[in-house]
């Protein structure tokens, strides 16, 4: 599962190979997950958002989103002039600037949209051709991890400190406070060099792994193109297993076509969604509303609109998900739904959205034109 231990897990695989010391290679490991200290932007955003017009909105979660400007390359450039002019050290520079482009890519490359290229691309983009449970990036990354704590078990033994299983409670609540700790010893291993032939052996995997599945998911996509006759886009193909991936492509006016596409076989399953469930004629007005103000929103989700509209009372209610949502069971990412609800007799609305749950959130204000 790729997440903050993951890339945790690949910065002290890079900080191993390098032979730093102990207090360098915490400067390598806070790098590695230094990115998603910007859920305490988020937060913050969330806290104020309400309060915010559009134009201001977009900058601030531009800046304070989730794989947003913490996520990108300029920040990351600026975080490793701020090393070098530090620590005036190449070797930790280079090996801290290897650890945060690591945690970029890595989500990168997974299924989330991000904007690593902010602020001369805004547009939402991912490589999508590794899944979030991929198990080589599992397996590799929690190797370190696995060896740090398993050496710390066993100093605990050799100094006479190991609790039994009846103060199981105890030895957990130990282990927790001195892993936060981050004392030197748990990095001796590291600093001493143990493993570091397996460490760099895992290193080149986890690179190769990373550079090949890309260009494999790029063959898979071209070679079902052919089959198919239609332009399929390589981004908003996404992995849903391993070597397995959902998508998508506008099969004429009034539907989508949806392919779950493997190395294996090709084309394991297909359907097609309708884009309206609707009366087209009465239903468009509102439609057209939804999608521009749905434009204007941030962060961009939805890549085959598919809309369902209804009316009650003075209310007409236009549901906007994407055409891949029934098609992923078990992934929250295509689970969101955008629903408006126009005042038929004037220009009010209230926008919610539903994400993979049974109630909507009201959306503020400021998100939309």
């Amino acid at each position: 599962m790729v997440n903050t231990l993951s890339h945790l897990g690949i910065g002290l695989l890079i900080a191993s190979v390098a032979g730093l010391n102990k207090r360098q290679i915490k400067i390598v490991a806070f790098m590695s997950i230094l990115p998603d200290l910007d859920f305490i932007l988020n937060a913050l955003f969330l806290a104020i958002d309400g309060y915010l017009g559009h134009p201001m909105y977009n900058a601030l979660y531009y800046m304070m989103g989730h794989r947003e400007f913490m996520h990108s390359i300029i920040y990351s450039l600026i975080i490793i002039i701020y090393i070098w002019y530090r620590e005036k050290d190449r070797m930790l520079t280079i090996v801290s600037g290897a650890a945060l482009f690591s945690h970029i890519y890595l989500d990168y490359v997974t299924s989330w949209k991000m904007r690593p290229f902010f602020p001369f691309i805004n547009e939402p983009s991912t490589i999508g051709a590794i899944g979030f449970f991929d198990p080589v990036v599992t397996l590799i990354s929690f190797v370190p991890i696995f060896y740090i704590l398993a050496g710390r078990v066993r100093e605990s033994k050799n100094n006479g400190s190991y609790v039994n299983v009846t103060h199981a409670s105890s030895k957990v609540n130990s282990l927790i406070r001195s892993f936060f700790q981050i004392n030197g010893s748990w990095l001796t291993g590291i600093s001493k060099g143990e493993h570091r032939s397996l460490y760099r052996k895992l290193l080149v995997i986890f690179v190769l792994w990373c550079a090949f599945n890309p260009l494999a998911k790029a063959v898979l996509i071209s070679d079902i193109e052919r089959t198919e006759g239609y332009d399929i886009s390589y981004q908003n193909s996404y992995p849903i297993s391993l070597g397995t991936f959902l998508s998508a492509y506008e099969f004429n006016d009034t539907a989508y076509k949806i392919l779950t596409l493997s190395y294996l076989s090709g084309i394991e399953e297909e359907g097609f969604v309708k884009k309206c469930t609707c009366d087209q004629d009465s239903s468009a007005p509102y439609i057209q509303r939804a999608l521009s103000l749905y434009n204007s929103s941030l962060p961009g989700e939805v890549d085959y609109p598919v809309y369902n509209v209804s009316t009650y009372d003075s209310n007409v209610t236009v549901v906007l998900s994407d055409a891949r949502n029934p098609f992923a069971e078990y992934w929250a990412y295509f689970k969101t739904e955008y629903v408006f609800v126009f005042d038929v007799d004037g220009e009010n609305y209230q926008v919610y959205v539903k994400r993979n749950v049974q109630y909507s959130k009201p959306m503020p204000s400021g998100m939309f034109e």
